[in-house]
């Protein structure tokens, strides 16, 4: 049987990547480098068998042992989540051969917790908790900037289907109806695939703490045309020499989706992405002046965003229909940038288009990854056929352990067969 609990647990919060400020919008709508893709191709276990398997409105469930994982390990993930090792885990889902192996959903008097702090009813506030970590007691959670990559999946549909005709595009052309400060040459240098990697060349400083109001990702925020924002903001070196993490550019990629396509991307997404794939409810922030905040405003549900993960662990087929391009997966969750270490002081090691890429060897990916604010934890280990997601919203104090290294370190060493 699947493993399924609740616990209630106020402990406090952990700052882990970003804060974004928004306004909403409610939507309902009914491989990489070297051989992962040929592993990524088998799932459920029959003798010595895998055969892919795909969810119809739920995952099919099954135990650790039988999917080939120590059940003591899954018990000790969750043992330490219980005692508030990792601080507010709101769900625990781990899919293998593509069952569910556990399932655990966590409580929290986020009333309790919020009157702390400043409760002020507006959904810009992090610590009000009818907007964070869920929005107004659905099961849909903030992903913050897992948004990124699902964002990303979305441009790569369009890619493919030749709206957009490549990534070397420069990516100032989708904004005629803007007025980009052209005065620096390098500019105009900055193709799409140097913002999907971080390496646009826009002065842009968000390493630093969200409560800093000089962290330029607090001043889009606080800006009432964050698309003029980002384009007016000053150049700073050459497009594609450095990465530096910039939502702004998120920002840019989510129009120009729009200008692509002619449709807003999270009706692009609804249509293209989520609806084929089994998701049906979604809601999704917007900016102030009325475009999608694809830089941090997606909320899904657990199982709904496994379903993300679990189409790019299938090199973009999602039962017999082929979703996005085997070509984009392979790319978007390979490490095209990899010094972002030494330069940020990060234990990632590779960035692809929008999404991490936490440990690879050479040309061989073990994890790609999205992740977000607060905890928000989508991984994926193809050679193992595993997905894994983390919900929290740990923004306040640090706590023992990060779930970022839960399948790295507790996972994966559990695998005994695959």
């Amino acid at each position: 049987m699947v493993l399924f609990q609740s616990f209630k647990d106020s402990r406090s919060e952990v700052m882990m990547l970003k804060k974004n400020r928004h306004t909403p919008i409610v939507s309902k709508a009914a491989p990489l480098i070297g051989s992962w893709l040929a592993a990524a191709s088998i799932s459920c276990q029959t003798g010595s068998q895998h055969i892919s398997v795909f969810p119809a409105e739920a995952w099919p469930t099954s135990t650790p042992e039988a999917e080939g994982i120590d059940p003591a390990a899954v018990a000790a993930i969750n043992t330490d989540i219980v005692a508030g090792r990792y601080g507010l885990i709101d769900h625990f889902l781990l899919i293998r051969h593509g069952r569910a192996v556990a399932d655990f959903h966590y409580e929290h008097d986020y009333d309790s917790i919020a009157a702390r702090y400043d409760t002020t009813n507006h959904q810009y506030n992090y610590d009000h908790p009818e907007w964070h970590p869920y929005f107004r007691d659905t099961d849909l959670h903030t992903l913050q900037s897992v948004t990124k990559s699902v964002t990303s999946a979305a441009l790569g549909i369009a890619v493919d289907d030749g709206l957009i005709p490549d990534v070397s595009v420069p990516g100032l052309s989708f904004f005629d109806a803007y007025e980009p400060d052209m005065s620096d040459a390098r500019r105009g240098d900055m193709t799409l695939q140097d913002m999907l990697t971080m390496r646009s060349g826009i002065d842009w400083d968000e390493m630093g703490s969200y409560l800093d109001s000089a962290n330029s990702c607090v001043q889009m925020e606080a800006s009432e045309e964050w698309i003029q924002f980002v384009l007016d903001h000053p150049m700073r070196e050459e497009p594609g020499t450095r990465w530096d993490y910039n939502s702004g550019v998120s920002v840019l990629l989510g129009k120009i989706v729009q200008v692509a396509t002619g449709q807003r991307v999270d009706e692009w997404a609804r249509e293209r992405l989520f609806e084929p794939i089994g998701i049906t409810d979604f809601y999704w922030k917007i900016t102030p002046d009325n475009e999608i905040d694809t830089e941090g405003g997606l909320y899904l549900s657990a199982h709904s965003l496994a379903r993300i993960g679990y189409l790019f662990l299938r090199g973009g087929m999602w039962n017999g229909e082929r979703i996005v391009s085997e070509e984009w997966v392979r790319v978007s969750t390979s490490p095209v940038v990899t010094d972002i270490v030494p330069d940020n002081d990060r234990r990632d090691a590779g960035y692809g288009y929008q999404w991490w890429v936490p440990e690879h060897h050479g040309e061989t990916v073990t994890i790609f990854a999205g992740n977000g604010y607060g905890g928000q934890f989508l991984m994926v280990a193809p050679a193992y056929d595993v997905v894994v997601v983390f919900n929290a919203w740990n923004i306040h104090d640090a706590p023992d352990l990060s779930a970022w290294r839960a399948l790295q370190d507790r996972i994966l060493p559990a695998i005994q067969n695959n």
